[in-house]
């Protein structure tokens, strides 16, 4: 713990410099899960226990460098408090309220997930509890935490309220994709990436460190490119798909 805390920010460089090249990468292959999974990526693992497996491993390793923390002040317990109440949500609520017939996921995609999360969870609980832990005055909250916890909230509530609306679009048994209406679907096709995007994006400016900012890098990496195959593909499936509406960002994009 103690080398990797003295060679973090080398560790973060080299891992943020992997985002882009998969951000590159996503905007010609789509990842091979959800509508669109295919075959060559290893066994099919059922949908709900891959989400379970892929986002428990990003909660539990962060409650565990809260449990070895070298120190702890009131920034870091906040933030890890944010970052738990995400994960407790998606980990432990998001795949058990996934539909019946949900596309099972390819152990390769899952595998790579759980790499991805311990990395992340992993890195930002060390630079919080290990490598930048701050004591005293400077410790306390100012206008730059409060402006991140803000963001972090209202992005939060947009990505599960989107995720309630996109389970809602059809009644059991219906198997047919529909067109998703209602709040910020009637200006954006991924309200639920949106949302996701501006929570980290909160947290990295609440915690204000390399390790949240390389979160942040990594989140628009994986999902401003699905929002974008989301939306192309809205497009060639209804031919009456709403002109005006974006991919992933109100009004631009």
């Amino acid at each position: 713990m103690n080398f990797i805390a003295a060679h973090l920010v080398e560790i973060l460089y080299a891992w943020s410099g992997l985002a882009i090249v998969v951000f590159i990468s996503l905007l010609f292959i789509a990842a091979p899960y959800g509508r669109y999974s295919r075959e060559g990526w290893g066994p099919m693992i059922p949908a709900r226990m891959a989400w379970f497996i892929m986002e428990s491993v990003s909660l539990v390793v962060m409650l565990l460098t809260l449990v070895y923390a070298r120190h702890r002040d009131m920034i870091a317990v906040i933030l890890t408090g944010l970052w738990i109440g995400h994960y407790v949500y998606r980990a432990l609520i998001f795949p058990f309220l996934l539909r019946p017939g949900s596309h099972p996921m390819p152990l390769l995609v899952v595998l790579m997930s759980v790499v991805f999360n311990t990395m992340n969870a992993g890195a930002n609980g060390i630079y919080l509890f290990f490598a930048g832990g701050k004591t005293g005055p400077q410790a306390l909250p100012g206008p730059r935490f409060w402006l991140g916890l803000v963001l972090f909230i209202a992005g939060f509530v947009t990505h599960v309220t989107a995720d309630h609306r996109l389970r809602n679009l059809r009644k059991p048994g219906d198997t047919a994709y529909k067109v998703p209406r209602g709040g910020l679907f009637e200006y954006i096709s991924c309200p639920n990436y949106f949302g996701e995007i501006v929570e980290w994006t909160g947290w990295a400016i609440a915690a204000w460190n390399l390790a949240g900012f390389s979160f942040v890098l990594w989140t628009v990496a994986n999902l401003l490119p699905r929002a974008l195959t989301h939306h192309k593909w809205y497009r060639r499936t209804f031919h009456d798909y709403p002109e005006s509406r974006k991919a992933v960002i109100p009004f631009i994009l």
